[in-house]
């Protein structure tokens, strides 16, 4: 099961090596404004994901009715996702009084144990560890690469759509997803 599009190695391996060729730091990746989201109106329906926990439990997308929904697809060996994600810490320690909760889910095969590692190195100190080793939810959700993000407004439903690291720790971040999150 793939969990990349042939195109989208081809780009990851292109930004790696162009990374490698200009010297450029792989954690210096340029991280876009939240207001490049794409929003879907009216929003749609998400599908039914499950992903799991850092214990192993299964745990699914609907959980989450009535919460506003940051979904990040990641992963520790993408450079975008590695660049982004203390913007996205950053971001779940400003929401969480909102009533939104930040669900980066990894598709790393290393598991749990890869993931804490990550965090552990990268100071993540506010994200939650949330496991789609298979690639399911890229797949179910038709994506072509990591990062992507989907918002959730609070009936379950994608309100929003971003590809590529976001600079999530933007003082306009935290104020955008909640007007989007409240779209019906």
């Amino acid at each position: 099961m793939a969990i990349l599009t042939r195109r989208s190695a081809l780009a990851l391996a292109s930004t790696v090596a162009t990374a490698a060729l200009i010297g450029k730091s792989l954690a210096a990746e340029q991280l876009y404004d939240v207001s490049t989201m794409t929003l879907v109106v009216p929003p749609a329906p998400a599908p039914a994901l499950s992903f799991q926990d850092g214990a192993g439990r299964t745990h699914h997308l609907v959980e989450f009715l009535g919460k506003g929904v940051v979904l990040n697809l990641w992963a520790t060996w993408c450079p975008p996702c590695v660049a982004e994600m203390p913007a996205l810490d950053q971001l779940a320690s400003r929401v969480a009084e909102r009533g939104i909760v930040v669900l980066p889910v990894s598709s790393d095969r290393g598991g749990a144990a890869r993931v804490r590692a990550f965090y552990d190195s990268h100071g993540i100190e506010h994200l939650p560890i949330w496991l789609d080793p298979e690639g399911a939810a890229l797949q179910s959700l038709k994506l072509e690469g990591i990062p992507t993000t989907l918002i959730l407004n609070r009936a379950g439903r994608i309100a929003g759509r971003l590809e590529g690291a976001i600079n999530w720790a933007a003082p306009d971040a935290a104020p955008l997803l909640a007007r989007v999150i409240q779209s019906t």
